[in-house]
């Protein structure tokens, strides 16, 4: 996280200047479509065996005069994902093997590439939101001068970050032990994550 972004945070968090309350935020999320992207092992990044990486199109209304990244940290905390971040995606591939991850864009705009080098590369926007399950390789392609991103994660698991054919075989043993989320990210205990990412 830049020093800007650190320091942006930890005054909104003090004086909740910019910042949503918990109680309003449900009227910032927009039902819509969940987009889904299943991807298969390609020898480095080995993608979820069984949970599709899953897209929200413009999720969260950005207001003016709230800031947009403490906007996506509120919708996420409430719906118990947290441990949260603000920073852009790294361009190089990478994954998670013993967690599960979203990633809500508060500014600007970047092509994505989802599930390796044989995945697929998606535009997002600010408002979009994305759910990657254990595994989905994610890496930023090219990205707008001010693109923001806040990722969280679900209040279980461990952070790791694979980029190695080595720790490929360890991955494929740990991704479907992850267990399911409580909750959608974006909308709480009925949102369609919990559909698509069935038992």
């Amino acid at each position: 996280m830049s020093i800007l972004q650190t320091t942006k945070k930890a005054i909104e968090n003090i004086t909740g200047f910019a910042r949503p309350r918990k109680e309003s935020v449900a009227g910032l999320v927009r039902r819509r479509k969940s987009n889904e992207f299943r991807f298969k092992d390609d020898g480095l990044v080995p993608n979820h065996p069984s949970w599709p990486l899953v897209v929200f199109r413009g999720a969260v209304k950005l207001p003016e005069g709230l800031d947009p990244a403490a906007v996506m940290e509120v919708v996420f905390d409430t719906n118990g994902w947290g441990d949260s971040w603000r920073n852009g995606i790294y361009d190089y591939v990478h994954y998670h093997s013993q967690i599960h991850e979203v990633l809500g864009v508060a500014n600007g705009s970047a092509k994505v590439q989802f599930g390796g080098k044989k995945g697929r590369t998606l535009s997002l926007k600010a408002g979009d939101v994305a759910v990657l399950p254990a595994g989905t390789g994610h890496q930023c392609l090219s990205a707008s001068d001010d693109f923001l991103v806040v990722g969280a994660y679900p209040p279980f698991g461990t952070y790791d970050e694979c980029t190695s054919r080595d720790q490929h075989a360890d991955a494929l043993a740990s991704i479907p032990r992850v267990r399911r989320p409580r909750k959608d990210p974006a909308y709480g205990s009925q949102g369609p994550l919990l559909k698509s990412w069935k038992r």
